[in-house]
Parts: C-alpha cells; sequence; structure tokens
C-alpha cells in the first residue's frame, strides 16, 4: 500500500513557501502527498522546500506519506537539470522525510540500476511512464515494460480521447497491489474520479495548479464526488454534454445523494461521441444519466423505450439504465418550466413567447401549451419555429414584430449568454416587451438578458428555478426517493455565489 490515504494530494508551487503552505492545507484533506519538485524554480528553491520538510518532520512529525518527484521536461515535467541533478534531489527529498519517490521511465531507463540503488535504495520506487499526446495501443506491454526492474509500485498515466481508452487503462489496476491507473484529459475525467473504485492504488488531486490535464481539486475529488469512499457496488450517474464543464448538476445531485446517505456518484462526462458514451454504460456501472446540449434530441434514437411526453416533445433530458442495460428516457425539463412560471403568472389564456426551437424550447412550449398558454415561437430559423409552433398549436413569429407586439412572458430558451459568453444577449431591450423574463440559463444567475429585463423594469426568472426543480426530478426518478430539494437549491446557490464573488476580484 503506497499511502494510507488513496487520493493523493499533489502539491505543486514555483517557491519553496507557496508550495509548503499547500502541504500544510493538504494534510488537512489526506495524509498521502505528491511533492512536484519539478514545479520549483530552480535548485535553489528545492533546497529551501527540502529544509522545510525535514524541519517539519523533525518537529512534530507530519504523520504523512510524501512521494517525491523531480519529473524531466522529457517525460512532460518541469526540471531542466540533468538526471544527475535530478536523481540528488531525489535522493535528498528521501533523506529529508519522503518514503517513496516517483521515477519516470525516460530517467531509469538510462540509468544502471545499481546507481539507483546507491542514491535512492532507502526510498520506494513508483516507476512511472506517462503518455500526454495518446493513449499507447498495448498498454498492458507498457506495465510489463516498467515491472521489469522490480519497483515498489507502478504508474501508468496516458492521454485517452474517449471512454473506451480511459476503461482500457482502468482494466490494468484489479486483481493487482500497487498499480496506480491514471487517465488524463476532459473525456477522461469520470474514469480519473473511478480510479480508486477500479482498483487503483491512488488518484492524484492538485491543491491549486493542475499538473497533468482533466485533474480536479482535492476538495472536489474528496468532498464532491467522494472517490475513496466508492466501491464497485457504489451506483454511478452523471450529466452527458459538450461542453459540461460549466454544469453544476455534479453539485446539485451529488448534495441529494450525500444528504440522503446514499452510495451513489454523479459525474459530468464531456461527450462528443454519443456512441463511446453509451458503450461505457455497462463497464463503468452506470444506472442513469442527465442529458444536455446537444444531445437531447439525438438521444432518442438510442434509447429502448421513452416516455410519452418525452416522446411527444421530442427531447430526453433523463434517461434511467434498466436490467439488461435498456434505457429509458424521460423529460423533466417541462416540470422545471411550470414549477418556475405558474407561481408568477396565470398561464391560461396567457401568450408567451419561446425564443428558440432546439430541445429546451421544446420542452417549454408543451409544457405552456399543457397549461392553457397561448404559445408563440421566435427562433433564428424559422423553418424550425413554424415546425415547433404547428406541434403545439401555436405561433411562428418573425423577429421583427417582437419590437412591436407585447407578451405576458418570454422565455429564453438558447444558450446565447450562457457562461462563458455571460456578456451577450440573445434579444435587445427594444424587443423585451412583456411583462415577465425567464431565461433558462441558470450560469449565470442574472444573466445579460435579465439584467437588460430587470432595467426596464420587468419581473424576470433565473433559470435557476427550473434548474433546481428539473434536476430534483431526475434525483427521484433515479433514486425512487423524495429529494432533499432545500439542500440541493442552496447547494447550488452556494456555488454560484462564490463563482460570482471570484468573478468579481
Amino acid at each position: 500500500m503506497i499511502g494510507r490515504d488513496k487520493i493523493c494530494a499533489v502539491a505543486a508551487a514555483a517557491d519553496a513557501r507557496s508550495m509548503w503552505a499547500q502541504v500544510r492545507r493538504a494534510r488537512g484533506v489526506t495524509r498521502t502527498i505528491e511533492l512536484r519538485l519539478d514545479w520549483l524554480s530552480d535548485d535553489a528553491e528545492i533546497a529551501k522546500f527540502l529544509a522545510r520538510l525535514r524541519a517539519g518532520q523533525r518537529a512534530n512529525g507530519m504523520r504523512a506519506t510524501f512521494i517525491a518527484t523531480c519529473r524531466r521536461r522529457k517525460a512532460g515535467g518541469k526540471f531542466t537539470g540533468t538526471i544527475a541533478e535530478q536523481l540528488v534531489h531525489l535522493a535528498e527529498a528521501i533523506r529529508c522525510g519522503c518514503d517513496w519517490y516517483d521515477l519516470e521511465i525516460e530517467t531509469s531507463s538510462a540509468c544502471p540500476p545499481e546507481l539507483l540503488d546507491v542514491l535512492l535504495g532507502e526510498g520506494r520506487r513508483i516507476a512511472s511512464a506517462h503518455f500526454f499526446r495518446r493513449t499507447p495501443k498495448n498498454l498492458k506491454r507498457v506495465a510489463v515494460d516498467l515491472a521489469r526492474t522490480r519497483p515498489d509500485a507502478i504508474k501508468v498515466a496516458a492521454y485517452c480521447d474517449s471512454l473506451a481508452e480511459s476503461i482500457d487503462l482502468l482494466r490494468l489496476a484489479p486483481g493487482r497491489k500497487n498499480i496506480v491507473a491514471v487517465p488524463m484529459g476532459d473525456v477522461a475525467l469520470p474514469a480519473r474520479v473511478l480510479a480508486l473504485r477500479g482498483g487503483s492504488a491512488l488518484a492524484y488531486a492538485p491543491m491549486e495548479n493542475a499538473t497533468a490535464p482533466g485533474q480536479v481539486t482535492l476538495d472536489v475529488m474528496k468532498h464532491l464526488y467522494r472517490a475513496d469512499l466508492l466501491r464497485r457496488k457504489t451506483r454511478v450517474y452523471g450529466v452527458i454534454g459538450a461542453p459540461i464543464g460549466h454544469s453544476l448538476s455534479p453539485i446539485l445531485q451529488n448534495t441529494g445523494l450525500r444528504a440522503r446517505k446514499m452510495d451513489a456518484v454523479f459525474l459530468p462526462f464531456l461527450v462528443r461521441d454519443l456512441r463511446d458514451f453509451l458503450q461505457a454504460v455497462d463497464p463503468l456501472g452506470i444506472s442513469g444519466f442527465s442529458v444536455t446540449i446537444p444531445h437531447k434530441q439525438t438521444i432518442l434514437r438510442r434509447l429502448d423505450d421513452c416516455d410519452p411526453m418525452a416522446a411527444a416533445i421530442g427531447a430526453v433530458n433523463t434517461v434511467v439504465v434498466r436490467g439488461g442495460g435498456k434505457l429509458y428516457g424521460y423529460n423533466t425539463d417541462y416540470v422545471g418550466v411550470l414549477r418556475a412560471l405558474e407561481r408568477r403568472i396565470p398561464l391560461r389564456g396567457s401568450r408567451t413567447l419561446i425564443f428558440g426551437a432546439g430541445g429546451a424550447a421544446r420542452a417549454v412550449a408543451f409544457a405552456l401549451a399543457e397549461s392553457g398558454a397561448v404559445v408563440c415561437i421566435c427562433a433564428r430559423r424559422m423553418k424550425q419555429a413554424e415546425a415547433l409552433a404547428r406541434v403545439v398549436g401555436g405561433e411562428a413569429v418573425e423577429r421583427p414584430r417582437l419590437r412591436r407586439e407585447f407578451f405576458d412572458a418570454i422565455v429564453n430558451a438558447t444558450p446565447v449568454g450562457m457562461y462563458p459568453h455571460s456578456d451577450r444577449a440573445p434579444l435587445c431591450a427594444e424587443e423585451l416587451n412583456c411583462r415577465l423574463v425567464f431565461d433558462l440559463i441558470y450560469r449565470p444567475r442574472s444573466t445579460k438578458l435579465l439584467q437588460i429585463a430587470s432595467r426596464r423594469g420587468i419581473e424576470t426568472v433565473s433559470g435557476i428555478e427550473m434548474f433546481v426543480a428539473q434536476g430534483t426530478a431526475q434525483w427521484e426518478i433515479w433514486t425512487g426517493e423524495r429529494a432533499p430539494e432545500s439542500a440541493m437549491r442552496r447547494a447550488v446557490l452556494r456555488a454560484l455565489r462564490n463563482e460570482e464573488k471570484m468573478a468579481a476580484r
């Protein structure tokens, strides 16, 4: 066993003082810490940091497992010195209290084993190989090559373009002792979180600075995803989309799972290739997933069956994986629309404009039509607007008419104004002739569109209302229990407030 805690914090900074501060913070979360000596700006800073480490060990005994890494540039690190200088730094790190050291194959293959024994024999070695551009075709051969020198552990880290490659990498670990499998890249993020569940000896998470693509911070790995508590029986849920980094669904759904003490986790899946994701459902043990842009309509062709309302809408945002891997689809967006609007205006008989004609717009249109509202559709592509209007018995409205017509409510069902393009608005002030504006976008809370409406004295509704309502409905479909809505709402609002504070700095 490499460390007492399987989530390994990564301390990486340009100066000794900052790096030591990271180590101190990491100790409050985990007792396994990788020290990226190669990130320190020069030999003097490395010496300062190691002196601080030795002093800390002598003063109070850090009671942590430290892994020293001084990766050369040739292997994807930052160290520019010679192999000899690299080994000297690692040897000093061992003398200062590091139990383990990570030595990449580029260095170990260039050194006589006797030299490594003399310089680093007192430490335990992780023999590592890193592939930052692509996953090698023969991962087992890589593992065999690393094991030839009989290290205490081996690590294979590879950039994965697909979930299929991520799964292949994780298959190195089960049933073997002290093998670390590290899928890298944004597509591989869920596999990185699930690595410990799959048998990897460690999962790495940076304190501040990402040292590899697709990493999530120690706080997120430990407290949001609870990666060290995941087991084979842990149910896996997720959200699929592209982009997906902006989504607050993991915060919403994991808060609910934690509040109800469920053995389950919810992960974000960056999915550009829907087939790749669906082929990963069984290997990753996925029990259900949320669907967002751009897959809400295309997922329909991949389902085994579908809720009648979702079929009528022609878009699915919720999928349950049933026995035999059968996929059953729902749409909870319309629930969110109704809960957000019916508290503010009487929907029956109201004249409501929907701007947009995609999957989200279809859910809004069906919800409003079912409630007895007069539905008007305006979109960049008028043919799509006309088609949707026909389906719900509504009216297609060309954009120039917006400046001279009045509506009880206007709903933005486009992604225009979504983070990180928060400075954009789908409609201008002169087009907002209504009593209420509802923007389905929830990030940021106050979109450019809502700001424009507010300045005109128009009542506004943030997409957070729909987001929480549709998300809690999903949660209940997946789990069969009543969602802790208040806790889930508070968590999302707290995350948005923190994000706004960071943006204001």
